[in-house]
């Protein structure tokens, strides 16, 4: 027995169907990777953390494809993704993080970094978390010449820490005042 021939509208309904499909892949796809290259950039999406009997508030990072020690992280209770610079003398945060997080613009100043001088502005940070690290009313400034959205964690923070790197692991830790 012969099938009647397909109406124009089965014919454009099959290939809406297979278009959809392509695009659910495609979706999909790129789903996985951005998931992918995320997990790549900063490796301490979940920072592993311990407290000690000794309260010393401990925490380990993994080194990043490129080599550098990226962890997501808190300031003021709003999630935020530090790239660890001991070549800064301070946080830096770019201008568009900074208005996330609805921090306010000090006094401005200059400072010397690689690109040359820039005007920043100060600001102070209630509250700073890297996994069981805890930092509070920190010294930082708002940079409106950086690009994205990684804030430099500099040596404000990292001079109150002990650094110790072995291979591509980084434990810092803070010990109890």
């Amino acid at each position: 027995m012969d099938q009647p021939p397909a109406t124009d509208n089965t014919k454009h309904l099959g290939k809406g169907m297979i278009f959809a499909a392509w695009i659910l892949v495609l979706g999909m796809l790129t789903f996985f990777f951005h998931q992918w290259w995320e997990k790549e950039n900063n490796p301490n999406q979940e920072v592993s953390s311990r407290l000690t009997s000794e309260g010393v508030r401990e925490i380990k990072l993994q080194r990043n494809r490129v080599g550098h020690y990226v962890a997501t992280g808190r300031i003021n209770n709003k999630k935020v993704v530090f790239l660890l610079d001991t070549g800064a003398t301070t946080i830096s945060i770019p201008e568009t993080t900074a208005r996330k997080l609805k921090l306010e613009p000090g006094l401005p100043y200059t400072v010397h970094t690689a690109n040359g001088e820039a005007t920043v502005y100060a600001t102070r940070l209630k509250k700073l978390e890297l996994g069981a690290i805890l930092l509070q009313d920190v010294r930082a400034h708002i940079n409106p010449h950086m690009q994205g959205n990684e804030i430099l964690l500099g040596m404000t923070v990292l001079k109150k820490l002990e650094l110790i790197q072995k291979g591509d692991t980084l434990t810092l830790r803070q010990y109890p005042r």
